[in-house]
């Protein structure tokens, strides 16, 4: 009797160390598509480690500023229309220069468009041509297609009494511009957008930082830029060239 028992324990002891080790591979084997999944994951979703410069010579504040914020920007970008008041408000705040510079996205079916568009306004006002941008960016999930992308820029120029032209660039030239845009931000090394940048002018620090959590760390990287470039002259300011000034027609000796 005692042997059955004795044999009785032993199996029941071999199945719980068998359920045991079903349920230890089980968990082991669920945790490991948890973090197969989770790198999944991170390898398409997580922000880019950062971007890698092959020519900086971008990457400088205009002529007579210390600091400025340096983006490029495709205007059908989500992320772009997202992040684009949080510059606008730390462009006045600071009192820093914002360049823009158009990097287009492929796939984007009206993007270019609307750039294009920004530069016909700037040749009204660089002021017209910023509210033109930040509209666009503000109504940017109404804009479907380019049919909603004209109607769009024409209410925009009709609101402030401007008559929108049937061709607004028929020679290619704001074009061009938006193509020289783009091939600038390929030299720089620019693969995604937004990708923003603090740059400095003489800076005893980093010349340029890349924001890669704008909402997190764009007003600590400002502030390192002005401390880095407190007692740096900005950037100089070239002097105009003086076109030379044609002497006076002569004029005839009269008798």
């Amino acid at each position: 009797m005692s042997s059955q028992l004795c044999c009785c324990l032993q199996a029941r002891h071999a199945f719980r160390m068998r359920s045991w080790i079903s349920v230890l591979f089980t968990f082991a084997f669920t945790a490991l598509l948890v973090v197969v999944g989770a790198s999944a994951h991170a390898q398409f979703g997580a922000p880019s480690p950062g971007t890698v410069i092959h020519d900086p010579s971008a990457l400088k504040p205009p002529a007579g500023a210390r600091v400025a914020i340096v983006e490029f920007a495709d205007l059908e970008c989500p992320a772009c229309a997202r992040y684009n008041r949080l510059f606008k408000e730390a462009a006045a705040k600071y009192k820093i220069p914002w360049v823009h510079h158009d990097f287009l996205i492929p796939g984007h079916v009206w993007s270019t468009d609307a750039a294009v568009n920004v530069r016909w306004f700037n040749t009204k006002s660089k002021a017209l041509g910023d509210e033109y941008r930040d509209q666009v960016f503000a109504s940017q999930t109404s804009i479907y297609n380019l049919d909603e992308l004209r109607q769009f820029t024409e209410k925009f120029a009709q609101s402030h009494g401007i008559a929108l032209p049937f061709a607004i660039d028929p020679q290619g030239k704001l074009a061009a511009e938006v193509k020289a845009d783009n091939d600038l931000g390929l030299r720089t090394g620019i693969t995604s957008t937004p990708t923003v940048f603090i740059v400095t002018a003489n800076s005893k620090g980093a010349p340029y930082r890349e924001v890669l959590l704008p909402f997190y760390q764009l007003y600590s990287v400002i502030d390192q830029a002005f401390a880095d470039t407190a007692s740096a002259k900005p950037a100089p300011v070239k002097p105009p060239v003086k076109k030379p000034v044609a002497p006076p027609a002569k004029t005839p000796a009269s008798n």
